[in-house]
C-alpha cells in the first residue's frame, strides 16, 4: 500500500514538474540553418509565411546590416483579435522572422507569437486564446520546415509572469506607456508622422505600418538608424540574435502616439538581460523615445 502512495505520490509531482514547464515561454524560435543564402531564404520564409495567409508587411536590414534582415508579417484574423484589446492591443499585430547570414547559411528564427500575444495583451488572452492559438499555430507549421532545430532561445518566463512583466522592481510594465504627442486628430497623427518617416528624420526607416481608419489606430515599425544612437549601437551589447525584436513601434491610438517605454520594451524581448549588461545601454530608452518623438513634431 505504502508503494502505491509512493507512485501515486511521484507521478503527481512528475504532472505537476511538467505542468509548470509548459507554462513557461521563450521569447523566440531557433528554426535553425537553411543551406541558402540571404536572398533565397528570405524568399523561402515568404512563400512559406503566404501559403499560410499571412501578408508580408514589410522587411529590412538591421542595423544597416547586409547579413541581418527582419520579415514583419500579419494576418487579418490576428489584427480582427488584437484590436479587441484596447489597451494597445494592436502592437500584437505585427510578427516577425529574424535572418542572420552565417557563411554559406542563413540562421533563421522568429519571434514567438505565444510569448508577444501574453506580453502585450495580458489577462485578454484567455479570452481570445483559440483564434490566438490558431495563428501560433499556423506560424510554427510554416517555418518549422526550414529548419531542423525549432527550439526556444532568448531565455523563458512563466506566463503568469509574461503578462505582468517588468524587469525590476520600479521599472515600468506595459502599461506605462511614453507619451510621444498628443494631436488635434487621428487624421493629423498619421499625417505628421508619415511626413517624418518619408522625409527619414532623425535617421529613421518605415519598415512597415498598419492602419485601422475606422478604429483609428495605426503602428508604425521604426528602424533606428543613427549611427551615434541606434541599432548599430545597442543591439550588438544586448545581442543581436533577438533581431527578430526589431524594429520598433509608434502606435497611434485616437489623437495621442505613444511607444512602449524602452525599459520594458527592450527587458521583455531580452528577459535573460543582467543588469551590467542594461547599465551599459543606460541612455538607449531616452535616445529611442527622442527619435520617435521627433517623429511626431
Amino acid at each position: 500500500m505504502k508503494k502505491i502512495i509512493y507512485l501515486f505520490l511521484i507521478t503527481l509531482l512528475y504532472i505537476g514538474v511538467n505542468s509548470a514547464k509548459a507554462q513557461e515561454l521563450s521569447p523566440y524560435i531557433n528554426v535553425g540553418d537553411a543551406s541558402s543564402n540571404m536572398e533565397q531564404t528570405t524568399t523561402q520564409v515568404k512563400n512559406a509565411l503566404q501559403k499560410k495567409g499571412f501578408e508580408i508587411l514589410g522587411e529590412y536590414n538591421v542595423e544597416n546590416n547586409k547579413n541581418l534582415k527582419v520579415i514583419v508579417f500579419s494576418r487579418k484574423d490576428l489584427q480582427t483579435t488584437v484590436l479587441k484589446v484596447k489597451d494597445r492591443g494592436a502592437l500584437a499585430a505585427a510578427l516577425k522572422v529574424g535572418l542572420k547570414l552565417n557563411g554559406a547559411n542563413t540562421n533563421v528564427s522568429y519571434l514567438n507569437p505565444d510569448y508577444l500575444f501574453n506580453a502585450y495583451l495580458g489577462d485578454s488572452y484567455t479570452k481570445h486564446e483559440s483564434a490566438l492559438k490558431k495563428v501560433n499555430n499556423d506560424v510554427k507549421s510554416a517555418l518549422s520546415p526550414l529548419g531542423n532545430v525549432n527550439k526556444g532561445f532568448g531565455g523563458s518566463l512563466a506566463v503568469k509572469d509574461l503578462r505582468k512583466y517588468h524587469y525590476k522592481m520600479m521599472m515600468p510594465y506595459f502599461t506605462d506607456p511614453v507619451e510621444l504627442k498628443e494631436f488635434s486628430s487621428f487624421e493629423e497623427g498619421v499625417k505628421t508622422i508619415e511626413k517624418n518617416l518619408a522625409a527619414k528624420k532623425g535617421n529613421t526607416k518605415l519598415v512597415y505600418k498598419l492602419k485601422f481608419t475606422s478604429e483609428k489606430v495605426a503602428v508604425y515599425g521604426v528602424a533606428l538608424l543613427n549611427k551615434e544612437t541606434g541599432e548599430g549601437v545597442f543591439l550588438p551589447i544586448i545581442d543581436n540574435s533577438h533581431l527578430a525584436a526589431m524594429p520598433y513601434e509608434i502606435i497611434l491610438q485616437g489623437k495621442t502616439a505613444t511607444i512602449l517605454h524602452g525599459r520594458y520594451r527592450l527587458a521583455v524581448h531580452w528577459p535573460e538581460l543582467t543588469m551590467g549588461t542594461f547599465m551599459k545601454i543606460m541612455s538607449t530608452p531616452g535616445d529611442i523615445e527622442n527619435t520617435l518623438e521627433g517623429l511626431c513634431e
